[in-house]
C-alpha cells in the first residue's frame, strides 16, 4: 500500500475502528474490506444471484489504490452499528414553533450520525413581526440560528467532532442586514456557514444601482426597500472582513434542477457544493485524477481508459450506498430515495497539472478542466443510464428533466465538486479543484521533532533537474512559494504554482469551468492576499456571477486569525466574585487540551481538561465501560468547570480534589504504566495540576507580534504561554495539533492532522 505517514495517522485517529478503550482494532486493509463488503451486499436487492464477492473486490481496488475515496461517514460507518453513511442533508425550517424546534431535534439526530446540515431560514417571519398564537412579537431568523448553533455545540459528530451547518437567508428577507453582520463577532453562531441567498432581480438592481423590495414570508407582503448596490457593498465588506458570508445563486440554482416537479431548492450543505431538497441527502465521493495517468517517453498524459473504468466502478458504489444507508429520519430515507442524487467528484487536480506540466493560472488549465471533468459527467450519466435498464429510474423519474429528454437515469444528479479535506490527506492528494497550498512544508510530530515533507513529484524533478537540496526544500518550506527563486529553472517554476502564486480571477475561472459539466455545485474557496482590497472581492463575486458559477466563498489572509492572546489575573470580562453576583463567562467556541487515562475502580476513566486564552476552563470525563459512579465523576467535571470559568483559583480545587478516596479504587490492581490515583475526584485534580504546570503554547494570529512570553508565578511550578510570530501563516492554526490550517469551502481544514471545522 502507498499510505503516506500522514494518511496513517489520520487513518489511524479518525476512522479506523477502536475498541472500547479507546485502542485500533482494524487495519487500513480491514477497514476498506469492511466498506467494500457492505456497500457491495446492496447488489443483492436487484439481484439475489449477484456475484458480491467479485462485486466487493471491484470497490476494494478502487479504494486501496487511493483511486476513489467515499465520503468520511462511509468509510466511518460502513458495516458498522451506526450505518450512516451520507455526509450531508438539507432540512426545511417551518414559520412555527413547532416546525424550527423539529429542524433543531433533527440536526442534533443528524449530526450525532455524523452528517452535515443545511437550513434556509426564508421561511421564519421578521425581527417584531405579530404572531396572532400569543398575541406578541417574532424574534427573527437571526435569534433562532442562535439556537440552533447551541444545540449543535452540544452535539459531537459520532462522538469525535462538532456538527456543520449552512444557513442561509434571501437577499429580499427583511432581516437580511441583520443575518449579513451575524459573523461580525467571530465567537457569535461559530457552527454555521453563512450565505446570502442571491436572485436574479437583485443582481439586475444591483447593476442599474436601484432599490429592491423586502418581503415578509409570512404573507408575502412588502416590508420595505433597500439599495441593492449598497446591500451587496455590505456583503462584500463582510466578507472581506472575516470570510463570510459567502453567496448563493439561488434562481440559478433552482434552474438548473433535475428534478423541478418536486419544488424548490432553498438550501445547500455545510460547504455549499450539495443544493438539496428539503430532507433530500446525497452521498458523495471522489476520484483521485493524480492516479488516473499513465507515461510515455513524451512525459505524462491522461488515461481515459482507467478514468472511465474508476468512474463506473464509483457511480455503482455510491448508489448502492443509497440502499445499504440508515438514514437518521424517515423522511430522509424517503426523499432521498425518491430522487437517488449521487456526487462524485474530484480531487487530485493540481496534482495532475504537475505531471501534464501545465500551470494552474493558465488558459490551458481552464480548458483542460472543462475537458476532463466533461468526460467524467457524461461517463457518470451513461453508467447511470445501465444502472436504470437493471435498476429501474428513480422514483421521482416523472418530475424529471430526464422523462422530457427521454434519458432513463438512475440517479437525479451523479456530480459534484467537494472540498475533500480529510480524504484527500487518505488519498495523498490535492485537495478537491484547489490549487496546492505549498510544495514543501515542515510537518511537526512527536518529542518537537519536525519532518521536512516535498511534493513527491517536484522531488523527482528537482533531483532529476539537478537542484535539489535539504536548504533549498527548507527555504521554500519558509517562503511558501518559488515563483522569486532563480536558483529553480524558470519551466519549474512557472508550473510549480501554489495558491500564494494565483490570483483570484484564475480561481473563478477554474470554478466555472468546472461547473459548466457539474449536476450539483463547486465547492472552491477563492483566496485573497491579507493586502487585497473590498474592490478586489467585489471583482469575484461579479465575476463569479458572470462566469455561471453557483456560488461563491472567498478567504483573505489572516482575516480569522486569533488576537493576542494573554493571561491576566482576572478577566476582564468576569463578574466579581462577590454576594450574588457570581457569573460564569461563556465556554469558549475554540479551546486546547490533554486527555489522559487512569484506572480507578470503575474501569478506564479518560480525563479531559481544556483551556483558552484566559486559563484552565473545562473538564470532561468519561469511563471506559459502564461502573459505579460515572455519573458522580460527570457531576465533579461539571461543578469544577462552573468553578474555572467563574474564576475560582484552580490551585485551590486541586487542593479539595486531591487526598480524596475510594475503596474501589485503592483495591485495583495498578501496573508499572498506570498513573496513580485514589479516586475520580482524586484523579481530576491530579489532571488539572500536570496541565496547570505544563507549559502552553498558544499561537498567535498577529504577523506583526514577534515572539514573548508571559510568565504567571505559581505556588508549584510556573504556567508559561509562548505567542510566536506566524508570518508565514496564512489561515491560522489546528485547535489540535498547531499546525497551520487551508481554509477550503468555508471551512478550515488541518492537512497535518486531519482536523476539520466549518463555520
Amino acid at each position: 500500500m502507498n499510505f503516506s505517514n500522514n494518511a496513517r495517522t489520520v487513518l489511524e485517529r479518525r476512522y479506523l475502528s477502536k475498541d472500547i478503550d479507546g485502542n485500533v482494532i482494524e487495519t487500513i486493509e480491514e477497514m476498506f474490506k469492511r466498506v467494500s463488503d457492505f456497500v457491495a451486499s446492496g447488489d443483492l436487492i436487484y439481484d439475489e444471484k449477484a456475484n458480491v464477492e467479485e462485486i466487493s473486490n471491484q470497490f476494494y481496488d478502487v479504494m486501496i489504490n487511493q483511486e476513489f475515496i467515499p465520503n468520511s461517514p462511509t468509510l466511518m460507518n460502513a458495516g458498522r452499528e451506526l450505518g450512516q453513511l451520507s455526509a450531508c442533508f438539507v432540512l426545511p425550517v417551518e414559520d412555527s414553533m413547532e416546525g424550527i424546534f423539529d429542524a433543531i431535534k433533527n440536526s442534533a439526530l443528524i449530526h450525532k450520525s455524523g452528517g452535515g446540515t443545511g437550513f434556509s431560514f426564508s421561511r421564519l417571519r421578521p425581527k417584531g413581526a405579530s404572531v396572532k398564537s400569543t398575541g406578541g412579537v417574532a424574534s427573527g431568523p437571526i435569534s433562532f440560528m442562535k439556537v440552533f448553533n447551541s444545540a449543535t455545540e452540544a452535539v459531537k459528530q459520532g462522538g469525535t467532532r462538532r456538527g456543520a451547518n449552512m444557513g442561509i437567508l434571501r437577499v429580499d428577507h427583511p432581516d437580511i442586514m441583520e443575518f449579513i453582520e451575524s459573523k461580525s463577532d467571530l465567537n457569535e453562531i461559530t457552527n454555521f456557514n453563512i450565505s446570502v441567498g442571491i436572485t436574479e432581480k437583485f443582481m439586475e438592481a444591483v447593476e442599474k444601482g436601484e432599490d429592491y423590495n423586502l418581503i415578509d414570508p409570512h404573507n408575502g407582503k412588502i416590508t420595505g426597500k433597500l439599495n441593492a448596490k449598497e446591500v451587496f457593498e455590505r456583503i462584500i465588506e463582510m466578507a472581506w472582513g472575516s470570510g463570510e458570508p459567502g453567496i448563493i445563486f439561488l434562481d440559478r440554482i433552482n434552474n438548473t434542477s433535475t428534478v423541478p416537479g418536486l419544488g424548490e431548492m432553498e438550501s445547500t450543505n455545510p460547504c455549499g457544493e450539495q443544493p438539496l431538497l428539503p430532507y433530500e441527502s446525497c452521498n458523495l465521493g471522489s476520484i483521485n485524477l493524480a492516479k488516473m495517468i499513465k507515461e510515455n517517453p513524451e512525459g505524462y498524459q491522461i488515461d481515459y481508459d482507467k478514468l472511465g473504468q474508476v468512474v463506473d466502478a464509483s457511480v455503482h458504489f455510491l448508489d448502492n450506498v443509497i440502499d445499504v444507508n440508515k438514514y437518521p429520519l424517515p423522511e430522509i430515507d424517503e426523499m432521498t430515495k425518491k430522487t437517488r442524487k449521487i456526487g462524485l467528484g474530484v480531487m487530485g487536480f493540481a496534482d495532475l497539472l504537475f505531471y501534464l506540466g501545465i500551470p494552474y493560472n493558465s488558459q490551458e488549465a481552464v480548458e483542460f478542466a472543462e475537458d476532463i471533468m466533461e468526460f467524467i459527467d457524461r461517463r457518470s450519466k451513461k453508467k447511470s443510464e445501465e444502472l436504470a435498464q437493471v435498476r429501474g429510474v428513480f422514483p421521482a423519474y416523472e418530475d424529471s428533466i430526464f422523462k422530457e429528454q427521454g434519458i432513463k437515469m438512475r440517479n437525479a444528479t451523479t456530480t459534484t465538486i467537494a472540498p475533500t479535506g480529510t480524504i484527500s490527506i487518505i488519498a495523498g492528494a490535492s485537495s478537491g479543484i484547489e490549487p496546492l497550498f505549498a510544495i514543501s512544508f515542515v510537518r511537526h510530530v512527536m518529542d518537537d521533532d519536525k519532518l521536512l515533507e516535498v511534493h513527491p513529484y517536484f522531488e523527482t524533478i528537482a533531483r532529476k533537474r539537478g537542484f535539489y537540496t535539504e536548504e533549498l526544500m527548507e527555504k521554500i518550506a519558509e517562503e511558501g512559494t518559488i515563483a522569486h527563486m532563480e536558483e529553480i529553472p524558470e519551466d519549474i517554476r512557472r508550473i510549480f504554482v501554489t495558491a500564494h502564486d494565483i490570483i483570484p480571477f484564475w480561481h473563478i475561472k477554474m470554478q466555472a469551468a468546472f461547473q459548466r459539466h457539474v449536476d450539483n455545485a463547486v465547492s472552491k474557496t477563492v483566496n485573497f492576499t491579507n493586502d487585497a482590497t473590498q474592490k478586489d472581492v467585489e471583482e469575484v463575486y461579479r465575476l463569479a456571477y458572470k462566469l455561471g458559477c453557483k456560488g461563491v466563498t472567498i478567504y483573505r489572509d489572516g482575516s480569522r486569525d486569533n488576537q493576542v492572546l494573554s493571561i491576566k489575573k482576572k478577566h476582564p470580562n468576569m463578574e466579581p466574585l462577590t454576594g450574588n453576583n457570581i457569573k460564569p463567562r461563556q465556554r469558549p467556541s475554540i479551546t486546547q487540551g490533554m486527555t489522559e487515562k487512569v484506572r480507578v475502580g470503575c474501569g478506564n476513566l479518560y480525563i479531559t481538561v481544556n483551556y483558552d486564552e484566559n486559563g484552565i476552563c473545562e473538564v470532561f470525563t468519561n469511563v471506559g465501560r459502564a461502573g459505579g459512579c460515572p455519573s458522580q465523576s460527570e457531576a465533579t467535571s461539571r461543578l469544577t468547570s462552573i468553578a474555572l470559568r467563574s474564576g475560582m483559583d484552580v490551585e485551590k480545587i486541586i487542593e479539595q480534589l486531591k487526598g480524596i478516596r475510594c475503596h474501589s479504587t485503592l483495591r485495583q490492581r495498578a501496573t508499572k504504566k498506570d498513573i496513580k490515583v485514589l479516586s475520580c475526584p482524586d484523579a481530576i485534580g491530579k489532571a488539572l495540576e500536570r496541565v496547570m504546570n505544563t507549559y502552553v503554547e498558544i499561537e498567535n494570529g498577529n504577523a506583526n507580534e514577534m515572539i514573548y512570553e508571559i510568565e504567571e508565578e505559581r505556588e508549584e511550578g510556573k504556567f508559561v504561554i509562548k505567542i510566536e510570530d506566524t508570518t508565514q501563516s496564512s489561515s491560522g492554526q489546528c485547535p489540535e495539533c498547531g499546525y497551520d490550517v487551508n481554509h477550503e469551502g468555508g471551512c478550515m481544514i488541518c492537512k497535518n492532522c486531519g482536523f476539520s471545522r466549518c463555520g
